[in-house]
């Protein structure tokens, strides 16, 4: 017990003395005002590692919309309500378009590819990436079709159930999973196929594991990682997995490429690759060209299928909104002819009911993490570059200066008072600026197909009582996901 004693004093004397002999210190003694930190720990006591957006919330109240909070030593620039975080991420697009890191991110090797690179790195790969995507048609009415049929194939897979009770998340996966595959790999896959499947297993179940307390305390205290290593090694052992899946179909690129004719996302890298083989300094390399599909994969499945997931489960605790727009589908579509996407314009219902969807899943709270790329003056502060941020999204989504009743669910939160359809400038949830989703385009095409196929052919019943259905998600630290629910698909 006395040993146990001198080692929790002998951690809070190296805690202070890091905290008052750090030679960067007074760099941040101009930043904004947030709780006292504790040495070592910062604010940690303060914070509820399962729901963080509350916690920042709730600190908010007493610090104002733009503070400092110590996540464990870290110095983190949290910033909460629509006009922080858009005069950050838009009006200081440059300065706040960094990717912040964590000892996990550069222990998993993350920090390559597009999601989490900075600098030359980034710009390159985001630049290149969008171009390549677009030229597969992300976005446009050519890749169109390969939605529909793939809708065609989700639809005829719940036909399956005949209406008997059934889980829709993986179905939901394999469809949406689908669409981005048919970019990046160039081909679409069995929903029976074994890898297919397992490899979308290993990533869920990656997300769910990055979205624990667990992975933020890593991320705090890296020496964890060696101290309760399990959790740690499961990630890093299913991102390995995931990574010998994508190597073996890089690899059948490879032995079939054709340099003037590439067939998908891949061929066209490595095409770059090979135009900039003399080149020491290039980011087109293996590495990058690795996680760069990884992080395609992830953005192009999960938000999509977790946001279709999510808006079932609304629809059967709210089936007048169903009936709504199944209404307006049958108006506007009918049943002879698969749903275009010429049709939203004369939707504005089903439209609204899309995005207050997007709006009230509030997908990722936190936002992913930014970086401020050089020292700024924000709101009379001085920000070092280099400075973690939290444009909190929970707070713009949820912000009761621009929506009027941000808790609950209501369409008409994008509907005027002619019930066309109108966009809230606070509407992020592909976040905002520089780091927007680079997906976006292709995300919207997606859910409003899928949806519709999806009500034009079903009607979704719970075996619960509307009333007792809960909307309350299963994880809320990094990503929010419904609880599992079985749903019933009423052929129409």
């Amino acid at each position: 017990m006395e040993l146990f004693g001198t080692l929790v004093l002998a951690a809070i004397i190296l805690g202070l003395l890091f905290l008052v002999f750090r030679k960067d210190s007074s760099r941040y003694n101009r930043m904004p005002p947030g709780p006292t930190p504790l040495p070592l720990i910062g604010n940690m006591l303060q914070l509820n590692l399962r729901a963080l957006h509350e916690s920042f919330m709730k600190l908010k109240e007493t610090h104002g919309p733009v503070m400092t909070v110590h996540v464990g030593s870290r110095q983190v620039l949290v910033l909460v309500g629509f006009e922080a975080v858009h005069e950050a991420l838009v009006q200081q697009a440059d300065v706040f378009a960094g990717r912040a890191h964590s000892p996990v991110v550069d222990m998993l090797k993350l920090d390559f590819g597009l999601a989490q690179s900075n600098g030359e790195r980034w710009k390159q790969l985001r630049r290149f990436s969008v171009s390549t995507l677009r030229d597969f048609g992300m976005g446009k009415s050519s890749i169109e079709g390969w939605i529909q049929e793939e809708a065609k194939n989700l639809t005829e897979e719940f036909r399956k159930t005949k209406g008997t009770p059934c889980d829709p998340t993986i179905i939901l996966s394999w469809a949406v999973s689908n669409v981005i595959c048919s970019l990046v790999f160039g081909q679409r896959f069995d929903y029976q196929d074994k890898n297919f499947i397992g490899m979308l297993s290993l990533f869920n179940e990656n997300q769910r594991l990055f979205s624990s307390p667990f992975a933020m305390l890593y991320g705090m205290f890296p020496i964890f990682t060696k101290i309760i290593p399990g959790f740690f090694n499961k990630m890093l052992t299913n991102l390995n997995e995931i990574k010998q899946f994508i190597s073996a179909m890089i690899d059948r690129h490879q032995a079939t490429l054709i340099s003037d004719n590439p067939r998908d996302f891949i061929d066209s890298f490595l095409i770059k690759m090979k135009q900039e083989s003399d080149n020491p300094d290039t980011e087109f390399h293996f590495d990058n060209l690795h996680m760069t599909v990884l992080n395609l994969f992830t953005a192009g499945t999960d938000s999509t299928s977790t946001t279709l997931r999510y808006g079932l489960l609304i629809l059967m605790k709210y089936p007048h909104i169903q009936e709504k727009v199944q209404k307006e589908i049958d108006s506007v579509i009918g049943q002879d002819r698969a749903p275009a996407m010429e049709d939203r314009r004369k939707m504005p219902y089903t439209d609204a009911v899309l995005h207050e969807i997007q709006r009230f899943i509030d997908f990722v709270p936190l936002n992913i993490f930014h970086m401020t790329t050089k020292d700024t003056i924000f709101r009379g502060y001085f920000i070092p570059a280099g400075t973690m941020v939290v444009p909190l999204l929970y707070s713009v989504l949820y912000d009761e200066t621009k929506w009027a009743t941000p808790h609950s669910f209501n369409p008409d939160h994008f509907l005027d008072d002619n019930g066309g359809f109108k966009l809230n400038p606070a509407f992020m949830a592909f976040s905002a600026g520089k780091r927007i989703c680079a997906g976006e385009g292709l995300a919207k095409m997606e859910l409003f197909l899928f949806f519709c196929s999806l009500l034009q052919n079903f009607s979704f019943r719970s075996k619960e009582d509307p009333e007792n259905i809960s909307l309350l998600p299963t994880s809320t630290t990094f990503v929010k996901s419904p609880q599992i629910y079985e749903l019933m698909a009423i052929p129409r």
